[in-house]
């Protein structure tokens, strides 16, 4: 394998000539051996790197900054990534010094070189293309690298919304299934009163849908960006003309109504959007930690527990216990929640830490948001897929948990009176007598007005008429 040397003004390295990233990338791998998840692992953050560099060449090249020959090299070296290569040359750590110049310059160096080879020329022969002065032409790491990372986000949390719609149906799917089975609610893990295992799946539907809402709602917030301001916001080695330019440019490479702000020197040190981002992760993770809870507590036993629901068998439980099937998907789909919920903290802390023009600490906001939001993608698939979809219901133990449950003695409440109801209940759970028994021992009901009063459409149903 022959080699290259390059040099930057610490001094000289030798490059694998294989290899399309250079000396920067080279000391930032060696430097920077800390998560082992590297820039490759999110390829989405990769394209977007690729498409501000893209949108940024054109607009120098607008601007007669840029020559058409280094111009169309680094637009079609920037495609290539697009198109999907050359991801194994994003080999540094998400988790890096710097404020993310390490990411910023493995881009730029595996441009220059895929764009030096499109141009007829070596890798490292930077005369003709350079890293610095052409790539990262009108640029800082400190707009392109958050800029990147605002799309990046855009993209991620599109898939998220994706996911978290395929799960909404799922659960709207059991919903319309279990529409007619009978089952007693619970407050505090007490009887409460009854309601259907299809109303319990629909709860599930709608609270997944105002979290779709939140999803897209925080997606709006990183339409704004930084890209123009280059080291703190002033726009320093930049054309006046630029961020209007590159604005409209990274609209047309990407798709998407990206907007410079007006206050680049704020927006270069602001890292509020997120800290709301990530709020919002740790709300969707909360309230779907919480139906995973739901899921394990409705089908425990399956004898000595609730055991209302049948969870899809999905593998055996125990080395040590014949026949024990665990509730796996649900677990997993917990403990996603769990590292979701405390990678919020670890942004909070963060952006917090940010000091005067820019905050140097938006890689590990990237490494936890990215990873948040991926984990969440595909637990709320799995939890689709190999969970709710094959749920089926205990149809008789659901409608003899109502029943027997001193729980329907609040349907009796309106027709004789509380103190009635709470002698019965209090009876009921001393005696382990029946609700329905004991009001027609009392003589406070018949038969027949007791049938009509615990129907399920009476149970379920507001029916209270005013008295004349």
């Amino acid at each position: 394998m022959g080699k290259r040397i390059e040099h930057d003004f610490i001094g000289e390295l030798e490059i694998a000539d294989d290899v399309y990233y250079g000396v920067q990338t080279f000391r930032a791998v060696e430097n920077f051996d800390i998560s082992h998840d590297r820039l490759k692992n999110f390829p989405r953050f990769v394209r977007s790197l690729a498409r501000v560099k893209k949108a940024a060449a054109m607009a120098n090249f607008e601007l007669g900054l840029l020559d058409k020959e280094k111009e169309e090299a680094i637009i079609q070296a920037c495609d290539k990534i697009l198109e999907g290569g050359y991801y194994d040359q994003f080999v540094v750590d998400m988790i890096q010094g710097g404020a993310g110049t390490s990411t910023n310059m493995n881009a730029n160096e595996v441009i220059a070189n895929i764009g030096l080879e499109i141009m007829g020329h070596k890798k490292g022969e930077y005369q003709y293309l350079h890293p610095n002065d052409h790539v990262n032409l009108s640029q800082s790491t400190n707009d392109a690298y958050p800029t990147a990372l605002r799309m990046a986000l855009h993209d991620y949390l599109s898939d998220l919304a994706k996911a978290m719609e395929h799960l909404k149906k799922s659960y709207e799917k059991k919903a319309e299934e279990f529409k007619n089975v009978l089952k007693m609610g619970r407050t505090q893990l007490q009887d409460a009163v009854p309601m259907t295992l299809g109303r319990e799946f629909q709860t599930f539907a709608v609270m997944m849908g105002e979290d779709i809402q939140r999803v897209l709602e925080a997606r709006k917030l990183v339409l704004e960006i930084n890209l123009g301001g280059t080291a703190i916001g002033t726009g320093i080695n930049s054309h006046p003309d630029y961020p209007k330019v590159v604005e409209r440019k990274l609209r047309e490479v990407s798709g998407y109504e990206y907007v410079v702000a007006e206050d680049l020197i704020e927006a270069t040190q602001d890292t509020g959007a997120y800290v709301q981002i990530s709020g919002v992760l740790k709300r969707v993770a909360s309230k779907l930690s919480k139906v995973c809870n739901d899921l394990r507590l409705l089908s425990s036993g399956p004898t000595c527990g609730l055991n209302e629901i049948n969870l899809p068998k999905m593998q055996p439980g125990s080395s040590i216990m014949p026949g024990k099937v665990n509730p796996v998907i649900p677990e997993v789909v917990n403990q996603v929640c769990f590292s979701v919920i405390g990678s919020d903290v670890t942004v909070t802390f963060a952006c917090e830490a940010g000091q005067l023009q820019l905050n140097v600490f938006e890689p590990v906001v990237a490494y936890n948001l990215f990873n948040s939001i991926v984990m969440l993608e595909k637990a709320m698939k799995t939890l689709a897929d190999k969970c709710i979809n094959g749920i089926t219901a205990n149809e008789k133990v659901c409608s003899d948990f109502v029943y027997n449950s001193i729980g329907i003695v609040t349907a009796l409440n309106p027709y004789i009176g509380y103190e009635n109801s709470a002698s019965i209940a209090k009876e009921a759970l001393k005696t382990g007598k029946k609700v329905y028994d004991l009001a027609l021992e009392r003589g406070l009901l018949s038969k027949e007005e007791l049938d009509k009063i615990l129907t399920p459409e009476n149970m379920l149903n507001p029916h209270m008429t005013a008295k004349k």
